[in-house]
């Protein structure tokens, strides 16, 4: 990856090309998955960022080998939804009730003192029935259409592809903002001095959850809608 090609390139597709760039988004704070559309000047002028600084790390990746693992831009696209869905989807269906569980009891135990945790309460219990269906959607529409379509073409699953596409990636915005809203108010998920255990323990696990979501979400805004959609061109 050369500098010029990187400064051509979107947020998203520079963490396609090597995924390994993604540790350096995340610790700039910037959203390789939902905001993935952004160029690196864009989202550095938004973070107050050292424009120059970053890319220099990007580019000194170079030195180093690119595993085979990451490349997930050359997977066939039925390997990929395999992937998400045995990865991704079995993670938030295992995680996501217990986010539910955990940040109530929290908020009614140090509510009080820190009544944010009610509304980061609500916000994950938004997420849970949003994201459920999300992905109910996806397993039962969207993938097994796309796998279809590569098989049998018809333009009925070309239309599906396109509605269906649309409709997840504004519900995939609103987890990932929602995501991000969490993480703001706090403040990277920081502890309190009085919190409990059971508090430091959730806020690992929505550290967690959110960390997994972005990688969730990069594959498919980033890898497997652009895929999907080249399908319904031909």
């Amino acid at each position: 990856m050369n500098q010029l090609n990187l400064n051509e390139k979107t947020v998203g597709e520079i963490v396609t090309d090597d995924f390994r760039t993604s540790a350096i988004f995340k610790e700039a704070g910037i959203d390789f998955c939902c905001g993935g559309q952004q160029t690196v000047k864009e989202a550095c002028v938004e973070k107050g960022i050292n424009e120059n600084d970053l890319v220099e790390r990007i580019n000194n990746l170079n030195e180093e080998e690119i595993s085979p693992t990451l490349n997930y831009k050359d997977w066939d696209v039925p390997f990929l939804i395999d992937y998400i869905v045995n990865t991704h989807h079995k993670y938030v269906v295992k995680t996501l009730p217990g986010l539910v569980f955990y940040t109530q009891k929290i908020a009614s135990v140090h509510g009080k003192h820190h009544p944010e945790l009610t509304d980061i309460s609500n916000k994950i219990a938004t997420i849970n029935v949003e994201l459920t269906s999300h992905l109910k959607q996806e397993e039962e529409v969207l993938f097994p259409v796309v796998k279809s379509e590569i098989q049998n073409p018809t333009e009925k699953s070309k239309g599906i592809i396109k509605t269906e596409i649309s409709r997840m990636l504004g519900e995939h915005d609103f987890a990932g903002r929602t995501m991000d809203e969490i993480n703001q108010i706090t403040d990277g998920y920081k502890v309190p001095a009085d919190g409990c255990n059971t508090y430091r323990v959730t806020f690992k696990l929505l550290g967690q959850f959110e960390d997994d979501l972005h990688i969730h979400v990069h594959l498919e805004n980033n890898i497997l809608f652009p895929q999907a959609l080249k399908l319904t061109e031909k």
